[in-house]
């Protein structure tokens, strides 16, 4: 009998710097990632003081993360297999550039063409419908079913926000009634495509005069939980 040891969550929102010709190892490193090679070459023949104007750029930069993620995934499946451990990737947060940061996990897409890297149970997504649901163009609902039926969800961040007008959001109570997500549909869809992965409420507001680290308030969080669960039964669904 098989049994999963463990779920690792990856973030997939990680920093990056640049590279010159004084870290040749790093560079001969980077050199095996699939699409990187003409770019480093051309790193070493850069000018010191010389400035690339950003976007000229911006297209390096977004090559540089997704080949980067490409290579951790193909790195790192295979002993997760080994080790009986499932990898769940989280998408960026939010999904948009931020300081012009370049984002590579934001939508359908990208998750489609991520999970198709390495077709394993074990290369799987953390599924953040905050992170996710911060864009208006993701319908979180029918990328729950779908990823959900397809068995690919690792790992669930269930969680609401509120999309301002100007696009932006800000975070809000777990209710539907508090943001922009159906947050019903959200659980009906785990429901009937039999998820039984964790899941958490996520993030939590500070209130009631809590005091702590942002984003994470207790009794907002304990909330969540409480309302996710009755979703949960409302809609059919077994709490172990």
């Amino acid at each position: 009998m098989e049994y999963i040891i463990g779920i690792l969550l990856l973030i997939s929102f990680v920093g990056f710097r640049w590279y010159g010709g004084s870290d040749p190892v790093t560079l001969d490193k980077i050199r095996q990632i699939p699409g990187m090679r003409s770019i480093v070459s051309a790193v070493y023949d850069v000018k010191p003081g010389e400035v690339w104007p950003e976007e000229s750029i911006k297209h390096l930069v977004d090559e540089c993360r997704e080949h980067g993620l490409i290579f951790d995934v193909v790195e790192s499946i295979p002993v997760a297999e080994e080790c009986s451990v499932v990898m769940a990737l989280h998408p960026d947060d939010p999904p948009y550039p931020i300081f012009g940061l370049p984002r590579v996990i934001t939508c359908e897409e990208n998750l489609d063409r991520y999970l198709s890297i390495v077709d394993s149970p074990a290369n799987s997504l953390c599924l953040c419908t905050g992170s996710l649901g911060s864009s208006p163009k993701n319908d979180i609902p029918a990328m729950v079913r779908k990823y959900s039926s397809m068995n690919r969800i690792g790992f669930m961040h269930i969680r609401n926000v509120k999309i301002l007008p100007d696009t932006s959001f800000e975070e809000s109570g777990h209710l539907t009634q508090n943001g922009s997500l159906d947050m019903n549909a959200i659980v009906k869809a785990l429901v009937e495509t039999g998820f039984d992965g964790y899941f958490r409420p996520d993030h939590g507001r500070m209130i009631w005069g809590e005091t702590g680290k942002p984003g994470y308030g207790l009794y907002d969080r304990a909330l969540g939980t409480a309302y996710i669960n009755g979703l949960i039964k409302a809609n059919g669904g077994v709490i172990e």
